[in-house]
């Protein structure tokens, strides 16, 4: 399959869970692929058949540096020649996230950095080159936290809203250069670090169980950045789709 054939993505927390499948099924659907991440080793280990290949590099990028980020985006346009693709996934929360009255201050303020100033930082440094391009895909990673009342996840709720925010204010405003800017929210993802959470506490998180069609993998929310970053998608902006099993509807 190429439905993304010949099309360059920098993608953004490519070492995680979600950003290593999204890597892979961008790679598998013909694209060439920047996998950033701040972990220099785990975003070689995403892409390294197809680094071998040519297909992909590996680049340590932190999201929340603005010069890390210029220079993650510089050097993707320079090995591939341009850029189509910006898939900002990087994020994530924390065990110290809490209701807004017991959440460390200092939680709020990394949550804001890596999630949404992260996200901030990738469009203002990326979209220039998606103008370059003729136009191209913006894909967020939003959360169900932005569409539901979770409660005692008050910092990432916050981040994860502004993402659903600003989402929508990039679309309208870069419309006419024919860029289209979605989100994606994913309900519980079994990525590794939350498996991990999981086993230290089965059967005692309710929101778990409300998804009607069991856990999210990884590799839904690829299929779903896939879609997005193809031209099947290309009447489909401003929007936050849902990968969540449901939950948020129940």
């Amino acid at each position: 399959m190429t439905r993304l054939n010949g099309k360059i993505a920098f993608v953004t927390g490519a070492g995680g869970g979600i950003g290593r499948s999204i890597c892979e099924r961008f790679v598998a659907e013909g694209a060439f692929v920047a996998a950033a991440d701040i972990d220099a080793e785990h975003a070689e280990s995403a892409v390294r058949t197809a680094r071998a290949n040519g297909r992909a590099i590996a680049l340590r990028c932190d999201v929340g540096d603005t010069d890390s980020v210029r220079d993650g985006i510089a050097r993707t346009v320079a090995t591939f020649g341009g850029l189509n693709v910006l898939c900002n996934v990087a994020g994530g929360s924390t065990s110290h996230d809490a209701a807004v009255t017991e959440a460390p201050e200092a939680e709020f303020w990394r949550a804001i950095r890596l999630d949404l100033f992260g996200t901030f930082l990738c469009c203002k440094h990326g979209l220039p080159e998606l103008i370059k391009a003729g136009g191209g895909s913006v894909i967020n990673m939003a959360s169900m936290v932005a569409l539901m009342a979770v409660p005692d996840r008050d910092c990432y709720t916050a981040a994860k809203g502004g993402v659903v925010a600003i989402t929508r204010s990039i679309a309208a405003g870069y419309a006419h250069h024919a860029i289209r800017v979605n989100a994606i929210a994913p309900g519980i993802t079994r990525t590794p670090r939350v498996q991990a959470w999981l086993d230290a506490s089965p059967g005692t998180n309710p929101l778990a169980v409300r998804h009607l069609l069991g856990l999210v993998e990884p590799v839904d929310v690829a299929h779903m950045a896939v879609y997005l970053a193809s031209d099947e998608s290309r009447a489909v902006t401003g929007q936050v789709l849902q990968v969540d099993s449901g939950v948020t509807v129940c």
